[in-house]
């Protein structure tokens, strides 16, 4: 399936290997990824065994992962996911490079994904996780229209060894 998303700045397209360097690049940096769980990619060859395994969901049949980069005004900003759950809902996440954070970028792919989602794959409800001190992806849920459902403990981001706290969002 090759879908293609637009907005007034952004366009988003089904992850692939063409953006390997530029999603290393915000993948693969510990400062961007601090809050991540599965993040920082401690290599290139990492990140292009996460974009094989993306583009391998693009090809099913059944897809049920939808990876896509964020391009503004051309260049490969960010990544967006959205993951379908059981019972009509699904997850989203983000990561945008740091270079292009603080322009409303996560807010304005998040809520294209979301209206594709409701209108072509008929979800109803989304989640969203974060750590609890990543001000920045929380307060992107909560503009989305996200509200707090959970704050737990248990959380460990791949760039430290310290059990964090996370939040649970849903709409």
């Amino acid at each position: 399936m090759h879908i293609q998303l637009k907005t007034d700045r952004l366009t988003l397209v089904p992850i692939e290997l063409k953006y390997l360097e530029s999603t290393h690049s915000y993948a693969g940096d510990i400062e961007n990824t601090k809050f991540m769980m599965f993040l920082p990619n401690d290599s290139l060859k990492e990140t292009e065994a996460f974009i094989l395994r993306c583009q391998e969901q693009w090809a099913c049949d059944n897809q049920t992962s939808f990876e896509f980069a964020i391009l503004y005004d051309g260049k490969h900003a960010g990544g967006i996911s959205l993951d379908l759950l059981e019972n009509s809902s699904a997850e989203l996440g983000w990561i945008i490079h740091r270079d292009f954070q603080r322009k409303g970028i996560a807010t304005e792919a998040a809520t294209k994904i979301i209206q594709f989602a409701r209108e072509e794959l008929k979800v109803k409800k989304f989640i969203a996780h974060c750590d609890a001190e990543n001000v920045p992806s929380y307060r992107t849920m909560e503009k989305l229209g996200m509200h707090r459902v959970s704050e737990s403990g248990g959380r460990r981001n791949k760039s430290s060894n310290e059990e964090r706290r996370e939040y649970l969002y849903e709409m």
